[in-house]
């Protein structure tokens, strides 16, 4: 039985609710490579992929997106690992979503940055949260590869994200 949601848009495309599931994928390309990125991008949504997530790490992630924004129609998702500014850079460079996981990023102070900057822009956010990340006092309570620790710790996340009003 398929849950009816809030629906959101991610660049021409909207996810949830009652909209078509779409089919997403993660480009595998060495990261700065415009080049590949550009080249597997392409294929992807020749094989009907309709979203193209990438890990966002450096500077050099930053200038595969302003690329493909440039050279590929397809909504791109922005893979967060650890930088906040990376999650505001890939806002500010075109972005179409971000994965963020508050628990690598720091502080709710770095949160609440990014949380302003994707508002501005009317881009959503994606919460992830994994083993990898599990907040230190929530691994220490549950155990780091706890289902009932990731869900917690996803919660506490959203609620950061309520709090301000995203």
């Amino acid at each position: 039985m398929r849950h009816l949601t809030k629906s959101v848009n991610i660049g021409k495309l909207k996810i949830g609710g009652d909209a078509d599931i779409l089919i997403q994928s993660m480009l595998n390309t060495k990261n700065g490579d415009v080049d590949a990125a550009i080249k597997q991008t392409t294929a992807l949504k020749e094989a009907g992929c309709d979203i193209v997530r990438l890990a966002v790490t450096d500077d050099e992630s930053i200038k595969v997106i302003k690329a493909l924004k440039k050279e590929v129609d397809i909504p791109l998702v922005a893979d967060i690992q650890f930088d906040y500014k990376m999650a505001i850079a890939s806002i500010e460079n075109g972005i179409d979503k971000v994965r963020l996981n508050p628990g690598n990023i720091g502080n709710e102070r770095r949160v609440k940055e990014v949380i302003d900057a994707a508002k501005e822009r009317c881009i959503p956010i994606r919460v992830g949260v994994n083993t990898g990340s599990v907040s230190l006092d929530i691994a220490k309570k549950y155990g780091r590869y706890s289902a009932e620790g990731l869900v917690f710790d996803a919660m506490r996340h959203i609620e950061i994200l309520e709090k301000y009003d995203f």
